[in-house]
């Protein structure tokens, strides 16, 4: 194929060299083992008799060091978090070890990256992930420094014995240019050095870390313990080659296994993939001959060695993964072995039955009840396959439909020919749902498992009075039997639920078409009632006019808020319970309720409401946030256990100490003295508003949108609606021929003395300052109507002047010095002339890993 003129792969090559290096030397230490493996056969086979004479007791206890091993390691992760002071215990720090050391095996550099990995445990018992990532840097860079320590006096050593060739020298100086390399990072860092400004230059979001990675300072004594506990992992691992020559028989040396030691980890550390492997084993084989061993004992001591501290570490690793499953592997899994139920039922019932069970059987039981037996485990495995989809969602009904289609597979497995292996396995997944049961909390819908239950006795009804008519007035001819009307039903409620009649022999295609049918019919009718049973609890989309008219009862008695407008809006959904009077008023996104701010509710019956509200999520299988909640309201939120996070202040401005007199107002006022000499004036508009100024604010939002780029959003703000804007005050800013430039329309605020607006929009060539003559006549007009203040909305992340975490920090740093936050700082200090006193505002969620998903849910609850 002819490549085209300007194709050039010199910039995928460049952009992936390190990549592509890494795997290049990681290939060639592999074809070096693989070379060594083929190389040494008949080595191998030596090693084959050494390791089946050697001796168990020695080899036991090189498994109990390596278990040992393990936690040592937890305990230079212990203390090099508490170096920067985070306090893991050693149970955490050990577990991460695990995981990590067992990826490092798959990534690319694997012993450094794997330390990016496996912090969310952490993170929740308050350690910030500045700290985990400082923590994990001293871990590794401990961990070579200790290795560096060990091997200047055995190279010495070495050096007099002349058993250290180029290779060994080649990787120590690697080595050591690692170390110094990580240092002068770290010294640029600490002083805003050249690399510190290259990253900021290039990454200008990695700042916010980088500064809370310099504010974290090293507790020396606990830093003096990482290398302690860094030294005595050397040492195991020395103690373990030594322990490897004594098991198989060969003359152990301390310092020929310090020595091979030091050489495997210099390897290791050098080895950009797969944990060394086959660099390691390649390289201690050969230091170990070179010292004077045989290939086979050389092969064999190396082996061994791997297998207590490569071998156990990663395996123990990969079972880390199961210690603590979570709630989704805690469904899949029993979801999993229903489906396989489902499948192992089919295919037991499609294949010959082992004779000599069968024989067996038949002494306790008539061939009709195993042949019944035979066709209820055919159709259990059907069902199995379908309940299996719906225990993915959690289910309460799907999983005792499941258990009982387990229960039905184990004594039917047992009565069809003594399948004892499949009753077994039903067994099993019995288990299996007993201890998952926690996790199948969704509710059915109770309507439609109602609707299953008529429909399905309604089908039965029809077919039984089809198949009857059917049979009793068939032709002899189709069956070679004349029916009479009980067995006509009999044959009619067999062949529904799927039992084949033994004595029943369709004579042509018409009596098989008929028999068919009755199937067809008995199959659809039994799984509609089952995906009846089983179907979710259908989650409303809409709240009905009646709800609406109530809420706004209860906003009547406990508002408190300029948004409580939006609570009764058009895409709200109402909450409401029997334990209290008030209501919760949100929308849904994905497996997510948003609701926004607060309960409406008496005070003292807040934390009752957000209880009954969490527990109707649980049951939906939802999550819940709270969008936008007042300081003054996170008390029963916090009792609850919710966490919180800093959103943003709203303004409000007092009215009656607000003037434009002195010098902060000047901008305001020099503002209306221009758009006033342009001959522009206000104008206020009672309701009912007329349709024809409807229509010219219309055409005002329409063009404002499509100048500004943007499009209506809702949730937290209204858009513009015809029939809720006729019933609204609309305040406009017109020219003498009654053209509109701006308008705002004024909407109920329930806070006690408090006015507030919606929608405030413009057209392209509305006078500058247009915005805020609009906003001075809005206080007139509230004043006049006896209000004392007027809330003049939200600015998102700004107000936050002592962030608490690192979630925070990043907000803040995001508002100050990220450009395309810039509009947030611009929309501040546009409300800030006003001299507002302003309110923080916070999203209360349950769990930090649901922040993830907050961006990409509120994105989807504001759309109309």
């Amino acid at each position: 194929m002819k490549l085209p003129a300007k194709y050039n792969p010199i910039p995928f090559i460049k952009d992936n060299y390190k990549i592509i290096a890494s795997y290049i030397f990681t290939l060639f230490f592999i074809g070096l083992a693989i070379w060594f493996v083929r190389h040494e056969k008949a080595e191998l086979q030596q090693v084959k008799e050494l390791v089946l004479t050697s001796k168990w007791d020695w080899i036991t206890f090189g498994i109990v060091l390596s278990v040992v091993y393990i936690f040592v390691h937890g305990l230079m992760y212990k203390y090099a978090f508490r170096a920067v002071g985070g306090k893991v215990n050693l149970i955490d720090s050990t577990m991460l070890y695990l995981k990590r050391n067992f990826i490092s095996v798959f990534l690319p550099a694997g012993g450094v990256s794997s330390l990016a990995f496996f912090s969310g445990d952490i993170e929740k018992k308050g350690v910030t992930k500045s700290q985990i990532n400082f923590a994990s840097s001293i871990y590794g860079f401990v961990g070579i420094l200790s290795v560096v320590v060990l091997a200047i006096p055995v190279f010495i050593y070495a050096i007099f014995k002349g058993s250290i060739g180029v290779g060994e020298w080649f990787g120590l100086l690697a080595v050591f240019a690692l170390i110094g390399g990580i240092y002068l990072v770290y010294r640029s860092i600490a002083k805003n050095g050249k690399v510190y400004r290259l990253l900021v230059k290039y990454i200008p979001s990695v700042e916010v870390f980088l500064a809370e990675f310099k504010n974290n300072e090293i507790e020396h004594k606990s830093f003096f313990w990482t290398f302690f506990y860094s030294m005595l992992i050397e040492i195991i691992g020395v103690v373990h080659i030594y322990i490897a020559m004594v098991a198989l028989n060969i003359e152990p040396s301390i310092i020929i296994a310090t020595v091979s030691y030091v050489v495997g980890v210099i390897f290791l550390i050098i080895s950009p993939v797969l944990r060394g492997l086959g660099a390691v084993e390649a390289s201690m084989t050969f230091m170990l001959v070179r010292m004077g061993y045989s290939e086979a004992a050389a092969i064999s001591v190396t082996l061994l060695y791997r297998f207590m501290e490569f071998w156990i570490p990663m395996v123990l690793g990969a079972l880390s993964f199961l210690v603590k499953i979570n709630k989704l592997l805690m469904r899949i899994v029993p979801a999993l072995m229903i489906l396989a139920l489902g499948i192992v039922n089919i295919v037991s019932v499609l294949t010959p039955a082992i004779h000599e069970r069968l024989v067996f059987l038949k002494n306790f039981l008539p061939i009709s009840a195993i042949a019944a037996s035979n066709y209820f485990v055919l159709v259990a495995g059907l069902f199995l396959l379908v309940t299996a989809a719906f225990m993915l969602r959690g289910l309460k009904m799907a999983w005792y439909f499941a258990l009982a289609l387990c229960v039905f597979s184990l004594f039917g497995n047992l009565t069809k020919a003594f399948d004892y292996e499949e009753a077994l396995y039903s067994v099993i997944v019995i288990i299996g749902l007993i201890a998952s049961r926690k996790e199948y909390y969704v509710k059915h819908n109770s309507r439609l498992r109602f609707i299953g239950f008529q429909t399905t006795l309604l089908s039965v009804a029809a077919v039984v009075l089809y198949g009857t008519i059917g049979f009793y007035f068939l032709d002899e001819k189709h069956f070679n039997v004349d029916f009479g009307i009980f067995q006509s039903i009999r044959y009619t409620l067999e062949n529904f639920v799927l039992i084949d009649s033994t004595d029943l022999v369709p004579q042509d295609a018409f009596a098989r078409g008929f028999l068919y049918s009755i199937n067809i019919s008995g199959f659809l009718s039994l799984a509609f009632l089952v995906y009846t049973l089983i179907r979710p609890y259908i989650i409303k989309d809409s709240s009905t006019e009646e709800e609406f008219a109530w809420a706004r009862t209860q906003l009547d008695k406990y508002g408190c808020s300029a948004m409580d407008y939006f609570k009764t809006y058009q895409d709200k959904l109402i909450y409401r319970t029997d334990e209290v009077e008030g209501f919760v008023s949100y929308r849904i996104s994905g497996n997510f309720a948003v609701v926004l701010e607060s309960p409406v509710a008496a005070p003292e019956d807040h934390k009752t409401m957000i209880k009954s509200f969490d527990k109707y999520c649980f049951e939906s299988g939802m999550k819940s946030f709270y969008y936008r909640v007042a300081e003054e309201h996170l008390e029963p939120f916090v009792k609850s256990g919710k966490k919180r996070l800093f959103l943003g202040q709203e303004g409000v401005v007092n009215l009656t100490t607000f003037t434009l007199d002195g010098g902060n107002r000047k901008s305001i006022r020099n503002a209306l003295k221009k758009v006033g000499e342009k001959g522009f004036h206000s104008k206020i508009y009672e309701a009912p508003v007329k349709d024809g100024l409807l229509q010219k604010i219309k055409s005002v939002s329409d063009e404002w949108l499509t100048d500004t780029e943007r499009e209506e959003i809702v949730f937290s703000q209204g858009m513009f609606d015809w029939e809720e804007l006729k019933n609204q005050t609309i305040i406009t800013v017109e020219n003498a021929e009654e053209k509109i430039v701006a308008f705002l329309n004024v909407i109920p605020d329930y806070a006690n003395g408090e006015g507030t607006y919606d929608l405030i929009r413009k057209t392209a060539d509305a006078p500058n300052g247009v915005i805020d003559f609009i906003l001075v006549e809005l206080f007139k007009y509230l004043k006049e109507k006896g209000k004392t203040s007027v809330n003049i909305g939200f600015a998102p992340l700004s107000g936050l002047m002592d962030p608490k975490n690192l979630t925070e920090r990043s907000m803040k740093f995001a508002y100050e010095k990220i450009k395309s936050f810039s509009h947030y700082k611009g929309l501040r200090d546009a409300k800030d002339k006003f001299s507002p006193v302003w309110h923080n505002k916070y999203l209360v969620y349950d769990h930090d890993y649901d922040l993830i998903q907050v961006p990409t849910v509120l994105s989807k609850v504001i759309k109309p």
